[in-house]
């Protein structure tokens, strides 16, 4: 087992690369990367960095050279001959070969394109800009050298002795979760937590505990490298992403309003089985599901992602019966902002009526809440998102107007046309 207090100690010494590899990336990026490369290939897009958690001033706790050192060597990454093997020949969802030749032809030659850094006001302004396949795959390690850089500006000066502490306490912690999760039956669970983990170590741990102490019940995580180092199932499907850049690039309202249907109809060209799940939420689940058409009542399921989650899931459940399925037989995953007394309070709740299933994230991967003074690692909300493609602003609406993001004209706009009405803001966390 890896002494993660002794490798932290010694990240004062030397440069330790946090991302070191282009699978270090959550499983749903490869699967939507593909679906891009396939049908928008063209679309130039523009990603940038969100901090919605202003008081954490990330530009005063993180040194830009060191932050420009981390993002120029992902630059320099590509894929191993055994990721590319892993990735081509490996089983996923029951399917062989889920990656295309001409897409892993594609991606075994590819190289991350240039980032923009700037500071401002104690917040680091970064953006990419290209093409979206490209673009697109900086989204997560972005993410995740933000979070580890942070937690290390708190970590640095700690002594040996006080972070074996710290991380004894973590790792109690946590253990306790799996303990009270392990007493809950027909528990599906998996590691959501790639994006804003505390570290790449971290979540690995994080993983192996997961598996020695919930068994089957641990399902696998998104994470594509530690799937593959763990051997264990790597999960993931499609994200907010896709309905944002599809919507930004309709011409007039009547093609905004059947954006979120086409890229689901693009993505059912290519996926089965447990990869047709829908997540509906971007410009708001109720109407989203109401004017949805018949073939997606028959998709698998629903990953319920923003607003109130039981809330979400009854929605769901409604929608289902009243196209004529069989709720019992869906899956719904809850994936927002999740920790032990929600996995196990809608668990209890939808056991029986539903297929539940749980994408646990930053409570997973990053809870050091109380563990050092002024909670200075606390997690906190940080993003990445698509912000203009081909020229155009993105939206994203939400079912927690807390999450909304573009400018207000357009937001108005898109209210208007997907007939979004009153919300009930629920504070963000993670």
């Amino acid at each position: 087992m890896v002494d993660i207090a002794t490798r932290v100690y010694n990240h004062k010494w030397k440069i330790d690369p946090i991302v070191r590899s282009l699978i270090d990336t959550d499983f749903y990026k490869l699967l939507m990367c593909q679906s891009v490369f396939r049908n928008k290939r063209d679309t130039d897009v523009t990603f940038s960095l969100i901090n919605r958690t202003k008081s954490i001033r990330l530009a005063d706790l993180i040194d830009e050279g060191e932050l420009r050192e981390q993002l120029d060597h992902i630059r320099s990454l590509s894929l191993s001959r055994g990721e590319s093997t892993f990735l081509r020949g490996n089983t996923f969802y029951g399917k062989r070969q889920m990656f295309r030749p001409d897409f892993m032809e594609w991606f075994e030659g590819m190289r991350l394109p240039a980032y923009h850094l700037e500071k401002r006001d104690g917040q680091y302004e970064l953006t990419f800009e290209g093409k979206w396949p490209e673009v697109m795959m900086w989204e997560i390690p972005a993410l995740a050298v933000l979070m580890e850089l942070r937690s290390r500006a708190v970590l640095r000066d700690m002594g040996r002795f006080e972070l074996q502490v710290l991380y004894a306490r973590a790792m109690t912690k946590l253990w306790q979760k799996v303990e009270t999760l392990r007493t809950v039956d027909h528990l599906r669970l998996a590691d959501f937590g790639t994006r804003r983990r505390h570290s790449f170590m971290w979540q690995d741990w994080c993983v192996q505990a997961m598996q020695e102490g919930l068994g089957e019940k641990f399902v696998g995580t998104s994470n594509c490298l530690i799937a593959m180092r763990r051997e264990v199932e790597a999960i993931g499907t499609n994200a907010h992403e896709l309905p944002m850049v599809y919507s930004a690039l309709a011409d007039s309202d009547d093609e905004l309003r059947q954006a979120p249907y086409k890229v689901l109809a693009d993505w059912q060209e290519e996926h089965d089985g447990n990869l047709r799940i829908i997540l509906p939420d971007t410009y708001g689940t109720e109407g989203f599901l109401k004017h949805a058409p018949d073939w997606l009542a028959k998709w698998t399921g629903i990953r319920v992602d923003s607003g109130d989650p039981a809330t979400g899931a009854e929605i769901a459940i409604d929608w289902w019966t009243s196209r004529g399925e069989d709720p019992r037989k869906k899956l719904v995953i809850f994936s927002d902002g999740l920790d032990v007394d929600k996995i196990v309070e809608l668990q209890n709740q939808f056991q029986g009526r539903v297929k539940p299933s749980f994408g646990w994230g930053t409570l997973l991967t990053n809870d050091f809440r109380g563990l050092v003074p002024n909670d200075a690692l606390a997690p906190f909300s940080l993003v990445c998102k698509a912000v203009s493609a081909n020229g155009r602003p993105t939206v994203k609406l939400s079912d927690n107007p807390e999450k909304a993001m573009g400018p207000k004209d357009e937001i108005a706009r898109y209210k208007r046309v997907f007939g979004v009405g009153e919300q009930t803001p629920i504070e963000v966390i993670v």
